[in-house]
């Protein structure tokens, strides 16, 4: 059986997300349909593919992940005060799945090598209409896998794909530099340190991990979320080998103000 994932920022209250899954089910009656995620926040590129790198490996090899964020692609959008150029809509093979989306940079944020093949999708449309490009282009696309189709019949292949702005967390001077990149509902705030930089920088020295808010250091690290009393904050490497600040049974964006994109320092000391 095909399973299609979908992830989108269409939130739940409009029919967007239903007439994404009609459309799958019309052109393939079979297909299996999976929801990753529906809140990724408004054209958040760097969340969505967070979301989804830290979901699809659960799903089995051959998989078809679908991903309706910042999609557009003629003319421009207006992102509050930035306007976005068009971009180009693809699909790609990649760690033995697919992945079908916007070239707007979101898949350099989620792909840690390079994907084994890439297509430039040119795929007819029904309508003349480019709004719904999910619907209109990336469900075609994904019933056409679904059916064991090949992604050559889907467009044009190439070689490389747009690279997104983000910034890579780094040792400097013995410390490290990293970011939050992306705040969960229960208020964790993830960071883009690894626990292979932290590691690596570390050599067994004694640390504080401090943030934009003075007087909430952290200077010991967990293997869970209940070694500390409640609503004491922590820092711990989660399931995907990056550094958090949380809170037990508490919300520690919201104590800390930590929100995307804020810097979070992990100084060392020497003995």
């Amino acid at each position: 059986m095909a399973i299609v994932t979908l992830t989108t920022d269409f939130g739940h209250k409009d029919y967007y997300t239903a007439a994404v899954r009609g459309t799958l089910f019309s052109m393939f009656p079979e297909i299996h349909i999976e929801d990753i995620s529906h809140g990724i926040s408004k054209y958040n590129i760097l969340q969505a593919a967070f979301v989804i790198k830290n979901a699809y490996q659960h799903f089995p090899k051959g998989s078809i992940h679908i991903i309706g964020v910042m999609t557009h692609t003629r003319g421009e959008i207006s992102e509050g005060d930035k306007v976005l150029d068009a971009i180009d809509h693809v699909a790609l093979e990649y760690d033995g799945h697919y992945f079908i989306g916007a070239d707007n940079g979101m898949f350099s944020y989620l792909l840690d090598f390079a994907p084994d093949k890439i297509i430039t999708l040119k795929i007819q449309k029904d309508t003349a209409q480019e709004s719904f490009p999910t619907k209109d282009v990336f469900c075609k696309a994904a019933a056409h896998l679904a059916r064991g189709g090949t992604l050559e019949v889907l467009g044009s292949p190439r070689n490389s794909l747009n690279q997104g702005g983000i910034i890579q967390a780094f040792a400097e001077g013995g410390n490290i530099r990293g970011e939050v990149i992306y705040v969960d509902d229960y208020g964790n705030a993830i960071t883009n340190i690894t626990e292979t930089l932290f590691n690596q920088t570390s050599k067994s020295r004694s640390f504080t991990i401090s943030t934009k808010l003075s007087g909430y250091n952290i200077r010991r690290l967990t293997e869970n979320y209940h070694e500390t009393k409640e609503g004491e904050r922590l820092a711990l490497f989660n399931s995907s080998g990056y550094l958090e600040i949380a809170m037990n049974l508490g919300h520690s964006s919201n104590l800390m103000g930590l929100k995307v994109n804020d810097v979070v320092r992990v100084e060392f000391k020497d003995e």
